[in-house]
């Protein structure tokens, strides 16, 4: 792999970052310290990746929170594993009770506690921790808990969804289930603006009991019991069953083959393999120059395709009609390829919408990374927070569908389609490294297009974050960031693409790291977001 460490062609001025003993890349300073700090203290890059991620739920609750869920990729001892952190819909729900809330709605709410699905992510980290960690989850906890505790100064980009939450809920979350969310996220009445310090006591609380009881605390506990107990109270549908009898997935990560590096995501219920998708089909075509009208039409078209397979077939993979690996045959792609012509393509398929997620990734001297991504879906999740814990609920079960025709259509104890997707690169069965672009429906859309910047366009890590991206909405409509060549978005709309400038940071989050020859680390972190590299 070849890349000038130097050469700048987009806007950022930010530089690859390079190091030997270990490196945590995430959207947070104080996240990526805390994970630094677990590394320093002789834990590896899975004991680096949960402190993180505890921490993300204390310094970007906007994003995520101790009630959402979790997806990791973890090489260790030169093997890739796969755990999934998505809980199912509670027993006790369906279809016919939630119309009968509201018979004209036709589809699932997207806050309250309707759309919550069993949390994931304390089990997750307890299950990683248990299997690879060299540290006891207590202390890996220790960073989180005392950023809850002492508190923190407000990021720039925090504060603004900050600002955000508060004018939507000031509209549409006044009802009483919503008022644990204004007391533990806005203690004082509004948004905190950046430097301000935030301390969520309620958080430490929570984290310190996971970090003690192995999560056993959340699923068959004293927290389990509130959670049960607010569900309850405010016209949810969990019973204590629905958490005791949880547990994560270990899985087997799928690829495709692109330029010589296999490229892995979670299988489904995860929509990882739609970026797998459009790499197969991509790699039917030569791309020499990336800003071209051919080149970003072709990842349009492909990602388009991929969209529309995944909307059709992908869910719980108890529930799905067709082998997924069908999908990414190397002939199926060569014939969807086959598909692309001059000119855009309707594709019939959901509208991809803004997401709340956090995406890290860490690495160790010994050889260990781990790709991780933890989300409560839209922002601030369901906006339901269990009242005295600080547990704010991710609404991942909005995305089922109430047509019972529908392949993703909501079931009890079934999953639905999960947006968050962890990526790692391989070549020639050694890490290069993991990589991952948090954001809704924009994950793996920007998965294929870093990737692109990185193996096809020869861009260093930073600058395959740094170039602009453009989004697939629906239909024909696409958006471009701000800095998207305007003579090439002219030509896209003469080949029918509806092109549209967005400057509403729609494109997503990333963050990645690689392992060179000679065991050096290089990363990039991503100009979007409050990001940070800590490394030493």
């Amino acid at each position: 792999m070849f890349f000038d460490p130097v050469f700048n062609p987009y806007p950022s001025r930010r530089y690859p970052i390079y190091a030997r003993r270990g490196m945590v890349a995430t959207s947070s300073p104080l996240a990526s310290a805390a994970g630094l700090e677990v590394l320093q203290a002789g834990g590896n890059a899975v004991d680096a990746a949960v402190a993180t991620a505890a921490a993300l739920t204390v310094l970007e609750p906007a994003s995520n929170g101790i009630g959402g869920d979790a997806f990791a990729l973890v090489w260790f001892n030169d093997k890739l594993h796969g755990i999934n952190g998505s809980g199912p819909a509670p027993k006790n729900i369906s279809i016919d009770k939630v119309l009968s809330k509201n018979p004209e709605g036709g589809c699932m709410p997207g806050r309250g506690w309707t759309p919550v699905t069993v949390p994931g992510a304390p089990k997750t980290w307890a299950a990683l921790i248990g299997r690879f960690g060299e540290l006891p989850l207590s202390a890996v906890m220790a960073p989180a808990v005392r950023y809850a505790v002492e508190g923190y100064p407000v990021a720039p980009v925090l504060s603004t969804q900050f600002r955000m939450a508060y004018e939507e809920y000031s509209k549409n979350c006044t009802a009483p289930e919503f008022e644990e969310w204004w007391k533990t996220f806005m203690p004082e009445g509004s948004p905190p603006e950046a430097g301000d310090i935030l301390r969520l006591p309620n958080h430490a609380d929570t984290l310190a009991a996971i970090g003690d009881t192995g999560a056993d605390a959340f699923y068959t506990g004293y927290l389990a019991d509130r959670l049960v107990a607010d569900s309850e109270a405010f016209g949810g549908y969990f019973c204590k069953e629905d958490l005791a009898g949880y547990d994560v997935k270990w899985v087997e990560p799928i690829s495709v083959r692109y330029r010589g590096y296999d490229v892995w995501e979670i299988p489904p219920n995860g929509q990882g393999i739609v970026a797998l998708i459009a790499l197969n089909i991509l790699k039917e075509f030569d791309f020499a120059i990336r800003d071209s009208a051919d080149s970003f039409h072709r990842q349009m078209e492909a990602i388009k395709i991929a969209f529309a397979d995944a909307f059709a077939h992908v869910t719980d993979p108890g529930f799905m009609a067709v082998d997924y690996n069908d999908l990414l045959k190397p002939g199926y792609g060569a014939r969807r390829a086959g598909d692309i012509e001059i000119t855009a393509a309707e594709a019939k398929a959901w509208s991809p919408a803004k997401g709340g997620t956090v995406y890290l990734c860490t690495a160790d001297s010994k050889g260990n990374m781990v790709s991780f991504i933890q989300s409560n879906y839209a922002g601030f999740g369901s906006g339901a927070v269990v009242r005295d814990t600080g547990i704010a609920l991710q609404n991942r079960g909005m995305d089922f569908s109430l047509d019972p025709r529908h392949i993703n259509c909501l079931a009890p104890g079934k999953k639905t389609y999960h947006t968050i997707i962890p990526g790692f690169l391989t070549k020639d069965g050694k890490a290069a490294g993991p990589f991952g672009v948090m954001g809704g429906y924009m994950q793996p859309q920007g998965h294929v297009q870093v990737l692109m910047n990185l193996i096809d366009y020869g861009l260093n890590p930073q600058q395959a974050l740094d170039a602009p991206r453009w989004m697939w909405v629906r239909d024909k409509h696409v958006l471009v960031e701000g800095g998207f060549p305007v003579e090439i978005a002219r030509q896209l709309k003469r080949r029918g693409h509806r092109v549209e400038v967005s400057l509403n940071g729609v494109f997503g989050r990333g963050q990645m790291i690689l392992r060179l020859p000679g065991g050096v680390l290089v990363g990039g972190a991503e100009p979007r977001a409050d990001s940070n590299i800590a490394c030493y």
